[in-house]
């Protein structure tokens, strides 16, 4: 062979091997970044057509309320919500490029692309099937959900509150609701015009239904902290049900001339008084003087060991942190010591911290996944994981169990009576908490009502938290117990009825 044949073939021979490794790149080492770029078109239409799995609740996934539905037109399925209001700010919506709530977290093992579900992909490629996703099974008890969205909305067309329920042994979460809530379907549709208006129009709202307020609202929880304050105040300065704690009409807070009064006209006394007593009546006066002798660094200890200024739900996105600051001042510890000041909290929060009263002390990182089930065969390929939240337990059994009997007198004969059911010991407490906000016309935004509650005391089923936001009634009508009791009530019962 010549030497210019030679050096054409050497070259040839090179470009082909350029060729290959290019193509080897390509298609091995460099896949994976180009199948998920986001302007891949072809890779996102091919996936938007694919069948998603469902999301399902109740007894053997009873109860269907997200779904892949035969489309006609170019997309082959269209993502359906069979209960969009309730449901919605837990399923969020899924639609081309963009997914959120569940349909965002647990996106991989819908769409099938899951690793669990490498087994099934390869089933399906063998036997010419399209790849389905997989199925999620949740915690929520269809009853306690009905029963939290049914008494929510029934407070007025205007609402803007939440209510979270949760298993204490466990953490599940038996229900969570947000209002005002809207229409995944409208934002799943395929007419992605018509999809972008509606989102458009809800964003403007002022009342934010795109917001799960259930987690991702932080407001000052008011007298329901003061389950936190008592457990600190059992667990730190030894006290029980029936110990002397301070009382009286005001206190003034320390190094300042603020006073603190109390929303009740009677039951603090105008000395000591029993702890009981305290919690029963609500007596800011009790309780801010207790966390100042607790001190800001047990305190701050308590409230984090109960999940504040933690992190811990994995199954939704967003999740905003409940703050209880470090190293507060006396003057600010007090204010903490009922929930205000600088201490904020999300409904599940004040869920947690109930169950964690209720579970012996014990704080359950709550869940909402119970299961992710094959495509067909519905198989439980990842049960929930239930595991203990880090610094649990917030505090020992013995002080849970003295905040236990005096939430159950509030209940009995105190503040909390309207979350009562016959027969069955109901621990709880009310809260209302002043927001600090002014309205564009210079008027204090109205107090807060909050209510937490489980029951049956001592064995709970379920730990409830109810919080409302806002309500279209006058300002002294806006009360935890009178407002955030009845609905607290219902879904206790429903947990309570449902599992017989």
């Amino acid at each position: 062979m010549n030497k210019p044949i030679r050096t054409v073939a050497i070259f040839c021979m090179l470009l082909f091997l350029a060729l290959a490794l290019n193509a080897t790149y390509l298609q091995y080492y460099h896949a994976n970044a180009l199948n998920d770029r986001v302007g891949n078109g072809r890779v996102a239409t091919a996936t938007f057509s694919r069948e998603r799995g469902s999301i399902k609740v109740g007894p053997n996934g009873g109860v269907t309320v997200a779904e892949s539905v035969p489309s006609k037109d170019q997309y082959k399925f269209q993502r359906r919500y069979p209960v969009p209001f309730m449901y919605a700010p837990l399923t969020g919506w899924y639609t081309f490029g963009n997914e959120t709530g569940l349909e965002r977290t647990q996106n991989d093992f819908l769409s099938g692309e899951d690793d669990t579900l490498f087994v099934n992909r390869l089933v399906d490629l063998v036997n010419g099937n399209a790849t389905k996703g997989g199925n999620i099974l949740l915690t929520i008890n269809p009853a306690a959900q009905r029963a939290a969205f049914t008494g929510l909305k029934g407070l007025g067309p205007d609402v803007q509150g939440a209510v979270v329920a949760i298993e204490p042994s466990t953490g599940k979460i038996l229900a969570m609701v947000s209002l005002p809530s809207y229409d995944p379907n409208k934002l799943a549709d395929h007419d992605f015009k018509k999809a972008s208006a509606y989102a458009t129009a809800l964003s403007k709202l002022p009342s934010q239904p795109l917001l799960n307020r259930a987690v991702q609202t932080t407001l000052p929880p008011g007298s329901t902290f003061k389950i936190v304050t008592a457990s600190a105040a059992v667990e730190n300065l030894g006290l029980t049900a029936s110990s002397l704690v301070p009382g009286g009409p005001t206190y003034t807070l320390p190094q300042s001339s603020s006073v603190v009064h109390n929303d009740v006209l009677s039951g603090c006394g105008t000395g000591k008084i029993p702890f009981v007593e305290a919690l029963k009546f609500s007596c800011n006066t009790s309780f801010a003087p207790l966390a100042v002798q607790v001190g800001a660094t047990d305190m701050h200890k308590t409230a984090t060991d109960y999940g504040f200024n933690q992190r811990y739900l994995e199954d939704l996105p967003d999740q905003a942190v409940s703050q209880y600051p470090a190293g507060m001042d006396d003057a600010q510890t007090a204010l903490s010591g009922f929930g205000q000041g600088s201490v904020t909290a999300t409904p599940l929060q004040m869920a947690m911290a109930t169950a964690g009263i209720a579970n012996n002390g014990v704080v359950m990182r709550p869940y909402v996944v119970d299961a992710q089930q094959s495509p067909t065969s519905l198989e439980t390929l990842k049960p929930g994981e239930q595991k203990e939240l880090p610094g649990s337990p917030a505090v020992s059994a013995s002080a849970a169990d003295e905040v236990t009997q005096m939430m159950v007198a509030t209940v009995q004969s105190g503040t909390a009576t309207p979350a009562a059911i016959p027969g069955i010991r109901v621990a709880g407490k009310t809260g209302t908490a002043q927001s600090g906000l002014k309205n564009p016309d210079g008027t204090e935004v109205p107090p807060y009502a909050w209510f937490v509650g489980f029951a049956p005391a001592p064995k709970p089923q379920v730990a409830v938290a109810v919080m409302i936001q806002h309500v279209n009634q006058p300002t002294d009508e806006i009360h935890g117990g009178t407002l955030g009791g009845p609905i607290a009530k219902s879904v206790m019962e429903a947990v309570l009825n449902s599992r017989g």
